[in-house]
């Protein structure tokens, strides 16, 4: 039971940080980067989307991604109904929205502008990769901002039921 209760707190820790990640960015870096002009955005996304590949990012993002199923798995053979279905919808809402949505959708935007030689770039071939990037880049955060928070919220729920 203890070895159960350490890994639902990491992965309260984990989703959380993850959660608060996402949501830090939609709050404050999202509105900051739209104020820009399009060479300033772009050549600014490019310095944060290498900036953020790194051993802290990575340990909340794909550490939420063990932790949750383990918690999972943990909960159903201890016996802890209500506390396996939360984590089981915590799992697959953090697996689908969050790390599905960034795989499928986030990164191959990245991928394009990480392509993308902003130095050399006319201002119409900025304004048109902004205008295929910004929209659906940000559109993607918020469904991942949103499916890491209720993920974040259905683990610390289940934390609070491990008696049940």
């Amino acid at each position: 039971m203890i070895f159960y209760q350490l890994v639902q707190i990491i992965a309260v820790l984990l989703t959380g940080l993850a959660a608060g990640l996402f949501y830090s960015y939609a709050c404050s870096v999202t509105g900051g980067l739209g104020k820009l002009s399009d060479r300033e955005y772009l050549l600014a996304f490019q310095s944060i989307d290498n900036a953020i590949l790194n051993a802290w990012f990575f340990t909340s993002f794909m550490g939420s991604l063990v932790v949750l199923p383990l918690a999972t798995w943990l909960s159903y053979h201890v016996g802890g109904n209500f506390s396996f279905w939360l984590l089981l919808a915590a799992t697959t809402i953090y697996a689908i929205g969050v790390f599905g949505v960034t795989i499928a959708g986030n990164v191959p935007l990245n991928n394009m502008l990480k392509d993308f030689d902003v130095s050399t770039a006319s201002p119409q071939e900025l304004f048109s990769l902004r205008e295929r990037f910004e929209a659906p880049w940000n559109k993607l955060n918020l469904i991942r901002t949103i499916a890491a928070i209720f993920s974040f919220l259905l683990v610390i729920l289940s934390l609070l039921k491990i008696k049940s």
